[in-house]
């Protein structure tokens, strides 16, 4: 991988890793188009560790705020029914679903799922999804509303991110919409539901190509630095994007380019593989 490489894919990982269009998918595509070879899942994991910093950054105070008093829970019963204290385990249920999948899964993930026809695939179906589910939603449940169950279903739905071209905000912020919630409560709960499952990949990633003598690690990091740069601007555009916006341009930006993937593979311009 060059430094241009690396600057080009730490752009792309930063611009669409928040927004409901498959950070996976571009860094496939672009990777493809331009020949530069498949990233890899684990260049992506490692890469994403630099967006979620900058969620935790952006979110510092309610991450601080949710794990005080979750940790304080633990020991005083009456703080229990807090928000934030339920939050807490909302995380971590939320959270059982994409690890338990993404270990029985892994192999097939880092292989089989980086085709380019199921990118396609999964970039319309699941960019309909997020269209009829924000069209049809309720929008007036706020994140006060949050239960285990609901908790539980948005990590089914962060779950199928494993598969490039779902889109881990795209598919937990149309289950929350599905749900009732409002669009700014269902973003920044996938938001916070991300931070333990993404920071986990990442480092575990980061494990198993250490010993890897062909990691360009300077071209990683500088990537992940510009991941996080561009992706805390991008939280800040999204959050108050959402406040007075729908997501329909989304789902059209993702149902055109799931048509261009497949113009591009039939016509032989990029491989599926």
């Amino acid at each position: 991988m060059s430094w241009f490489e690396a600057v080009v894919l730490g752009v792309v990982q930063g611009l669409t890793e928040f927004l409901p269009i498959s950070s996976s998918a571009h860094l496939l595509v672009i990777s493809r188009l331009f020949g530069w070879g498949d990233p890899g899942a684990a260049f992506t994991a490692v890469s994403q560790i630099g967006t979620e910093t900058a969620v935790l950054i952006y979110f510092r105070h309610d991450i601080a705020r949710i794990i005080r008093v979750w940790s304080s829970s633990l020991v005083h019963r009456e703080r229990r029914r807090e928000l934030d204290a339920r939050m807490g385990w909302y995380v971590i249920l939320g959270t059982i679903p994409i690890a338990v999948l993404g270990l029985v899964f892994q192999n097939q993930i880092e292989t089989v799922a980086r085709n380019l026809w199921i990118t396609a695939a999964m970039l319309a179906i699941f960019g309909v999804i997020l269209g009829v589910a924000d069209a049809l939603g309720s929008r007036i449940k706020p994140i006060d509303d949050l239960r285990a169950r609901d908790a539980g279903l948005f990590g089914i739905a962060q779950a199928a991110a494993l598969i490039p071209g779902v889109s881990r905000s795209g598919a937990t912020i149309s289950m929350g919409l599905a749900l009732g919630y409002t669009r700014e409560a269902a973003t920044r709960y996938a938001f916070l539901l991300a931070i333990p499952a993404v920071l986990a990949s990442g480092l575990y990633e980061a494990t198993k190509i250490s010993s890897d003598a062909n990691v360009q690690w300077g071209q990683t990091i500088v990537a992940t630095l510009i991941a996080f740069a561009i992706g805390y601007l991008v939280i800040a555009w999204l959050i108050r994007y959402l406040q007075t916006n729908s997501f329909r341009p989304f789902v059209f930006y993702r149902l055109g380019l799931a048509a261009l993937i497949v113009v591009l593979l039939s016509t032989g311009v990029i491989t599926a593989t």
